[in-house]
């Protein structure tokens, strides 16, 4: 009998997760690529069309100002009403706009759709970690995490030679840096319509699942909603002022603005500093995110297997901290300034995981959804002020020095943070 219960669970965990995250993690790619491929186009775009370095990080970072607006609606729809249509909707809309910036010419453009695109893709990633709780039990969580997020570095190291080949084409009349954004909003316009017929809500909706699997992991995931509940049961109003989770949105906060900070200039830093060209740029880039995909998956695997998140979270931000502070030591070497970069994507990356199993970890249904939304709006204003506080001190400075120790004192804040989470209120402490 026992042999028969670990065949089905091995058996259903398997099948979600063959038929789903691949599909997920291609969603995230072309959500990431969408919203960071203006780091890659303004190799040419601030020339272009005469952007200053503040201006350029205004423009990147408005985009998360729109993205706050509706956070936390959408991860409700998602929760209340249909995952796959609400998602549908995002992707179609953000990849329309994706590919208007392809067309701006001048400031306001630049402006207006950045802030327009942040609110079409506003709730995908919080509807995606409350969609993935509808699928995957607490202990693994973790790893299901990490394995989505692995778009992240996967979009850079594949995104970043993509976008550096593509700034090289004049196509029409227009400069390579114009068909950056029309050539990769595109996809998402499709991907968007096939979400539509791919994706289905929950296991009851999943005809590619049998009967007693179905049945397993919807038990399952209601025999931990009940023990929760049992413990505290916390409505959305009681969420937004638990201190664990404030602690976590101003974690998060300071965590973005760093890995923001760093994405969006990092192709800059690269070509100013060291004169190389685009396309060797877009090679450059993709080092430090090859770390990062290694650590995020590492990481996500030690938290799970260990039931550890807070300090798995810590060490990592304390590793971005350490990683910028030392490149700011030394921005004239290549070979110090890519292996610091590599230290400081590990851990921009390597905290996702664990970070986003914690608030789950003791809310349930609307309170987890509408927290994870708060958590990822007011974080991600992180967004706004890293581009924009670098481009500043750029401006002022006319050196990256400053930016790159701002961001690092960020990432040292966060782990502070983090640490002043009460670890005995997550209910997968109190257990271990």
């Amino acid at each position: 009998m026992e042999k028969i219960a670990s065949n089905l669970v091995s058996r259903t965990r398997s099948k979600i997760t063959k038929r789903l995250m691949p599909f997920l993690i291609l969603l995230f790619i072309m959500a990431y690529i969408d919203r960071v491929n203006v780091g890659y186009a303004n190799l040419e775009m601030s020339k272009d069309l005469g952007f200053s370095p503040e201006i350029f990080g205004f423009g990147a970072g408005i985009f998360f100002i729109g993205y706050f607006i509706l956070e936390i609606p959408g991860s409700l729809i998602v929760e209340k009403w249909s995952a796959r249509k609400w998602l549908a909707r995002i992707i179609i809309s953000w990849g329309i706009l994706a590919v208007f910036m392809g067309f701006i010419q001048n400031t306001s453009h630049f402006y207006i759709i950045r802030f327009l695109l942040g609110l079409a893709e506003a709730g995908f990633f919080p509807g995606i970690i409350v969609y993935l709780g509808h699928w995957y039990r607490n202990q693994d969580k973790a790893k299901a995490v990490a394995m989505f997020m692995t778009a992240l570095p996967f979009a850079n190291i594949f995104g970043s030679p993509i976008s550096g080949l593509i700034l090289g084409i004049n196509w029409l009349g227009l400069p390579g840096w114009r068909w950056v954004f029309i050539i990769e909003g595109i996809p998402a316009i499709i991907l968007g319509i096939i979400t539509i017929f791919y994706l289905p809500d929950k296991p009851k909706d999943a005809n590619w699942l049998e009967e007693d699997e179905k049945e397993w992991i919807t038990d399952e995931l209601e025999r931990e909603k009940t023990a929760k509940k049992a413990v505290k049961h916390y409505t959305v109003g009681e969420a937004f002022r638990h201190r664990n989770i404030i602690l976590l949105a101003l974690a998060y906060f300071c965590a973005v603005t760093s890995v923001y900070g760093l994405t969006f200039w990092l192709p800059t830093i690269l070509k100013d500093t060291f004169g190389y060209s685009n396309f060797q740029v877009s090679i450059l880039t993709a080092f430090p995110y090859s770390a990062g995909f290694i650590a995020m998956v590492t990481i996500g695997w030690s938290s799970d297997r260990k039931n550890e998140r807070r300090w798995h979270t810590t060490l990592s931000l304390l590793a971005v901290c350490l990683g910028l502070f030392l490149c700011s030591l030394n921005l004239n070497s290549i070979y110090w300034v890519i292996i610091m970069f590599c230290i400081a994507v590990a851990g921009l990356y390597g905290y996702l995981p664990s970070f986003w199993a914690l608030p789950t970890a003791f809310l349930t249904e609307s309170a987890a959804a509408a927290s994870i939304g708060l958590i990822n709006s007011v974080g991600n204003l992180g967004g706004f002020a890293g581009p924009y506080i670098v481009g500043y001190l750029t401006n002022k400075t006319g050196t990256f020095y400053s930016g790159v120790i701002y961001l690092s004192a960020s990432a040292l804040l966060a782990a502070m943070l983090i640490l002043m989470v009460k670890a005995s209120n997550f209910s997968e402490e109190k257990s271990a």
